[in-house]
């Protein structure tokens, strides 16, 4: 039986459609003061806790649809919610409620010798689409972060979460109305055509930037297609150095942790390099302390699963690590540099000489000393709710919280000034 037609035609009608109501709805927010802003933020947090047993029942629909599919563990655990998940985004909600407002905030100001005096001042990017996998938590954290610095959101959301998406939009859109503000300031786009991914990222002059959070696959297919301004959220192929001078005690807490904690995220350590010169102690402490926490380790020793170029590069998101051997700070430095991908780096070290170098020599959004990759994340760094890691260097690099969801202009005030012939 072959598979039924799509009307890819309608599919992107209705981006469309959505888009330019969006655009219309980030035109309304520009007048929303910061007290209104929070209050429907504060709103939505209850409506959304209110809402739990559907939210849940949704959720659950999408859950045995995946495991009915044969889905991976780690999709599973980013895929579901629980009671205590659904607090933790309503709770989301109310941090970016009491973070400070960027709009309107002057980074930059001179008078001119002509008089002429001169603001940059943080505006709204305007309507921010997000292309995103399983992970319905993105949902109304997409929505917070970029209702408060005044734009509308266009959510493009994986099949997988369509149902669980469904639930938590149609809550925000209820609040965002009850406060006469533009519903069409979030809007869930169709999920189960890639037409609406293709309309969303080439809708130039309608959205003004699009972000993908997901796997490289998705993040590597809106990049190479879209003609909208995108912001890459990379791959985390994160690596803990421990170095020759390493608290042994400190680098097996901090291993265990960045791997084992939750290893379907994106800031997890998926490669742990151990100085040679300690090796012969360090190597087999640390490969014990895994093994016991239920990690499977690859690598070029005896009784490892042997590893290939893939082990080095790739993304696990599992209970696999890679291990090797490294002959000191340069050689760290050289396999991280090959095959990192520019999201977190960490070093273990009691060397300060070592750690400044580290810091100064490794190419990351993020480099950590002494302290677990699993660090790098906007509500850790202070910045609340996210809307992702950065890893390239245009405009945002690392956790991406509020200011990075701003452009500038510059307003100038003159007294009759004209410029000379």
């Amino acid at each position: 039986m072959s598979a039924p037609t799509v009307d890819t035609s309608a599919v992107t009608d209705e981006v469309i459609a959505s888009a330019t109501a969006a655009k219309a709805a980030s035109r309304s927010l520009i007048g929303l003061s910061t007290a209104e802003k929070n209050a429907v933020l504060t709103a939505a947090a209850a409506a959304i806790e209110a809402a739990a047993a559907a939210i849940l029942a949704a959720n659950a629909s999408d859950i045995a649809r995946a495991e009915s599919n044969g889905t991976e563990a780690s999709l599973l655990d980013r895929l579901r919610l629980t009671p205590e998940r659904v607090v933790g985004i309503a709770d989301g909600l109310r941090q970016v409620a009491g973070l400070p407002d960027p709009i309107g905030e002057v980074i930059a100001g001179k008078t001119l010798p002509n008089g002429l005096t001169l603001r940059q001042v943080r505006v709204p990017l305007g309507v921010v689409g997000i292309v995103y996998e399983a992970r319905p938590n993105v949902t109304v954290d997409a929505f917070g972060i970029a209702f408060k610095s005044g734009n509308a959101v266009l959510l493009r959301g994986s099949s997988s979460a369509a149902d669980s998406n469904a639930a938590l939009v149609a809550v925000l859109r209820d609040v965002l109305a009850a406060h006469n503000v533009a519903p069409d300031a979030v809007a869930l786009l169709p999920a189960h055509d890639r037409a609406s991914v293709t309309a969303l990222i080439q809708a130039r002059g309608l959205v003004d930037v699009v972000i993908p959070r997901g796997g490289a696959g998705l993040i590597n297919a809106v990049i190479a297609n879209a003609t909208v301004p995108t912001i890459e959220t990379g791959t985390g192929n994160c690596h803990v150095y421990v170095h020759s001078a390493a608290d042994l005690d400190m680098a097996e807490t901090i291993v265990i942790n960045a791997k084992t904690r939750r290893p379907s995220v994106c800031n997890t350590a998926e490669t742990v390099l151990i100085d040679s010169a300690i090796a012969d102690v360090a190597l087999p402490r640390l490969t014990g302390a895994l093994t016991a926490a239920g990690v499977t380790i690859h690598g070029d020793e005896p009784g490892m699963e042997p590893a290939d170029e893939k082990d080095w590069s790739d993304e696990y998101l599992s209970m696999d690590i890679a291990v090797r051997r490294v002959d000191g700070l340069d050689e760290a430095i050289d396999h991280i540099a090959r095959y990192g991908t520019g999201h977190t780096e960490a070093i273990v070290t009691s060397d300060l000489a070592a750690a400044n170098e580290f810091t100064r020599r490794i190419d990351a959004a993020a480099v950590i000393v002494n302290a677990s990759t699993a660090f790098t994340d906007g509500e850790q760094f202070g910045f609340g709710a996210e809307i992702g890691i950065s890893t390239q260097k245009l405009h945002a690099r690392g956790p991406m919280g509020l200011p990075e969801l701003t452009s500038t202009k510059w307003v100038v005030w003159g007294d009759g000034q004209v410029r000379p012939v």
